[in-house]
């Protein structure tokens, strides 16, 4: 069993930077690939950011060049450096844990989530 609890997002104007971060348990945790999701009111969770646990990573599109996914295997931490927010980056972003080395864009493939951490973007 892996829990994954969330922590630094916030309010930030437009054009600022939040680092989220993702502490996890489990032996196991090195082994998992993991992701940053988020949801927008109204909107479908989508897929932010992914990496394996060799560092392989993954962007959508629209934060590639400003957002950047990390892991630390030996803290059992993945972090979130997010730089030039944008108000459409308003969501709530989930941790989420894939017991498997490949990384996927769909949230069902995930098998472990964490609560989840408010991102609001003023304009």
């Amino acid at each position: 069993q892996v829990q994954l609890v969330e922590s630094g997002g916030g309010l930030v104007q437009a054009g600022g930077s939040l680092r989220l971060s993702c502490a996890a348990s489990g032996r196991t945790f090195s082994t998992y690939a993991m992701a940053w999701f988020r949801q927008a009111p109204g909107k479908e969770r989508e897929v932010v950011a992914a990496i394996t646990w060799t560092g392989s990573t993954y962007y959508r599109d629209s934060v590639k060049g400003r957002f950047t996914i990390s892991r630390d295997n030996n803290k059992n931490t993945v972090s979130l450096q997010s730089n030039s927010l944008k108000p459409e980056d308003t969501a709530i972003y989930y941790c989420a844990a894939r017991r498997d080395y490949y990384i996927r864009n769909n949230g069902y493939e995930y098998d472990y989530w964490g609560q989840g951490t408010q991102v609001t973007v003023s304009s």
